[in-house]
């Protein structure tokens, strides 16, 4: 089971230089806000980062990432490689803000775009669904279609509506 932590816990430790942080979303994510302590390693590309990383031997790791799903995966991740000195930010950087701990960033409040893909692509399969429902069985195949690309991208990496979104006026980063 993977250890967690408190975001006012995390916070002291932070303070004091008793624990790195290590924020595992995705680089736009991390653009938009992050928590001041944080390194961005992308949840996707951790094992490697892992590895290259000249990480203090004393210090407890704190990994986050939005809500605290994907800040378990990395704690699970990193503990085959360093021991029992993870911990998971219990809430993800949700807590911290709800907190009232400091933000950097643009820090403008949006949905993120892997959020967005999973909004649109349940609508669509729902929708496709009630279409089926109602008579007309090829909603049911495009309800099908649409699942089985939202776990293609799952499987790849590869997600065309996340490419979309991402040139969205409304996903645009602020310079």
């Amino acid at each position: 089971m993977t250890a967690t932590i408190t975001a006012p816990e995390a916070h002291r430790l932070l303070g004091r230089g008793d624990a790195l942080l290590i924020d595992v979303r995705e680089p736009g994510e991390f653009a938009t806000s992050h928590i001041p302590y944080a390194a961005s390693m992308p949840l996707g590309a951790l094992p490697v980062l892992l590895a290259d990383a000249d990480l203090p031997p004393d210090r407890l790791l704190i990994f986050q990432c939005q809500k605290g799903g994907r800040g378990s995966q990395a704690c699970a991740i990193a503990k085959d490689m360093l021991g029992d000195r993870v911990r998971n930010l219990s809430g993800g950087i949700e807590a911290w803000s709800a907190a009232g701990l400091p933000l950097a960033g643009p820090g403008v409040p949006r949905v993120s775009i892997f959020r967005q893909v999973q909004m649109i692509v349940g609508l669509l399969v729902l929708g496709c669904t009630l279409i089926g429902l109602a008579g007309f069985a090829p909603g049911f195949y495009a309800a099908g279609f649409f699942g089985f690309m939202l776990a293609f991208a799952g499987v790849s990496g590869w997600c065309g509506l996340g490419m979309a979104l991402q040139r969205a006026p409304w996903n645009r980063l602020v310079a």
